[in-house]
């Protein structure tokens, strides 16, 4: 039973369209509107278990799609990830450490160019990037000519979001107790700021990673562009976690080809078991529920103690 309901406005003033959030353990603060000069406003979920004291620091978990982590009555499709839930018990169970979670909302109607490697968009040709404004703009995913400025949310999270949650709360801010986490484009856009920030993120959570970056891998030239991508801006291996996984159904019965050259580069790169894992989860749809039920793995790989 969901308990805890609290409100916090940003610069202290009454919103009467705050959004409600309940959460079972923990408490959440809301802050509505958070300003940026990079990106449009958003709102920014911070979440703190139970034992959080300013007499403590606490590592910090960057979550993308913020408004599906919590409480699945204020989602589009009733389903959550169940965050406060799943930390909060492998805190109880002394598993992972104490850690704070930072839920970024995502932005409906530019998600995809916002969680879209940029760098690696503009290495296509220019044939290349029709083919992907063609197949979004069939999607509805976009109406015009597709250019992704991913460069610029990141800079929204680590030249905005991060100092404001450093100043705010008690946080290790250092490069090994920041981690960032996220699925389908959200787990592109997770891997894509390990690489672009590596002094920042020390670790990142990637579930069921949309590879194809449209929704079809025939004649598709952006898993390509990735994979040159990855061979030349990984992170080193000794100050850096990569998670990986995907299921088999729906969505992510696109990915186990793609993912498994993704694990090839890995390899490559050096690195081993303690600091890299990529798991299939046979049967598993792309969905909340999904991640839900596995959250628990991506947090011990990245948080264990």
């Amino acid at each position: 039973m969901k308990k805890y309901i609290l409100f916090v406005l940003l610069f202290n003033f009454l919103n009467s369209n705050a959004q409600v959030f309940e959460v079972s353990d923990g408490k959440l603060e809301l802050y509505k509107d958070f300003p940026s000069k990079y990106v449009k406003p958003r709102e920014i979920a911070v979440w703190l278990p139970e034992n959080y004291s300013p007499k403590k620091k606490f590592s910090v978990l960057y979550m993308h799609d913020g408004q599906m982590l919590f409480d699945a009555n204020q989602t589009w499709n009733k389903q959550e990830w169940g965050v406060d839930e799943t930390i909060s018990k492998l805190i109880k169970e002394g598993k992972i450490q104490n850690v704070i979670v930072v839920g970024i909302y995502n932005s409906v109607e530019t998600r995809h160019p916002e969680y879209f490697p940029q760098k690696p968009f503009e290495s296509l040709t220019e044939k290349e990037k029709a083919i992907v404004t063609e197949a979004l703009v069939q999607k509805g995913r976009i109406s015009e000519t597709f250019q992704p400025f991913s460069d610029l949310y990141l800079q929204f999270l680590v030249e905005e979001v991060k100092p404001f949650i450093d100043k705010t709360y008690s946080t290790r801010k250092d490069q090994a107790n920041t981690f960032i986490a996220g699925s389908s484009m959200g787990g592109l856009i997770s891997l894509y700021a390990i690489c672009e920030y590596p002094e920042v993120f020390g670790g990142a959570a990637c579930l069921s990673t949309h590879w194809p970056g449209i929704f079809h891998t025939e004649n598709n030239p952006i898993p390509e562009a990735f994979y040159t991508y990855l061979k030349a801006k990984l992170p080193q291996p000794e100050t850096h976690k990569i998670y990986f996984d995907y299921g088999t159904a729906t969505l992510d019965a696109l990915y186990e080809p793609l993912q498994k050259k993704v694990d090839e580069i890995m390899t490559s790169k050096n690195f081993s078991s303690k600091q890299w894992t990529t798991l299939k989860f046979e049967g598993e749809e792309h969905s909340e529920n999904a991640w839900k039920k596995r959250l628990s793995t991506p947090l011990l790989f990245l948080l264990k103690k």
